[in-house]
């Protein structure tokens, strides 16, 4: 499985994998050394699972995250749910395809997120029936643009998408985007999602 990914990525003129690893304890160590861009990361890993890596490298208490991706043959809720919330920036079952992999990479590069489409749906709903947990108060109250944009980005649209939704410039979506995480106290745009969910402000 590894090769393959390999194969697909290193086909791709902006991109270069720097390292493959066999395991958790040296995916974390290799990671922290070489800084990569972005860590594809599978769940069940020998010696530390990938939750438990993907906690160190991306979560909430790290100072300097790095980008990871989860990909796993494991399509359950509470795995993407912890993957998320311990700072993954994206979620793919193994049966992907090649442009979705690709894409994925590329997303938490930007600093965006993509969730596989076959849980997307199933993980929103997730959220939108526990509303009470983990949710964040926002340190001060969200503008009503800023409203505008987190929805947009509960419902998986790119910073362009929603400038053209909203009839702004893209550079004015990010600023909007980046008042509102520092508001919610959340790093990334999966985090703001899954608040809009929690809090109701996604309409089911």
């Amino acid at each position: 499985m590894r090769v393959g990914f390999r194969m697909i990525l290193e086909a791709q003129p902006d991109i270069t994998v720097v390292a493959d690893v066999p395991d958790g304890l040296t995916a974390l160590e290799t990671a922290r050394r070489l800084r990569p861009d972005v860590c594809l990361l599978d769940i069940r890993m020998p010696g530390l699972d990938g939750l438990e890596v993907t906690r160190q490298l991306a979560g909430p208490d790290v100072a300097d995250p790095i980008a990871v991706v989860v990909i796993t043959m494991f399509d359950d809720d509470e795995y993407v749910d912890t993957a998320l919330q311990h700072g993954a920036s994206g979620f793919l079952l193994k049966d992907c395809g090649p442009a979705l992999l690709v894409e994925a990479v590329r997303a938490a590069v930007r600093g965006d997120a993509l969730v596989a489409p076959q849980v997307t749906v199933r993980l929103l709903r997730h959220f939108r029936l526990r509303p009470q947990a983990r949710t964040t108060v926002p340190v001060e109250e969200l503008t009503e643009r800023e409203n505008d944009v987190v929805r947009a980005v509960a419902r998986g649209l790119t910073n362009q998408e929603i400038a053209g939704e909203l009839f702004v410039a893209v550079s004015t979506v990010k600023t909007h985007l980046g008042a509102a995480q520092a508001k919610l106290g959340v790093r990334n745009r999966v985090e703001v999602a899954s608040w809009a969910w929690r809090t109701g402000l996604v309409d089911a």
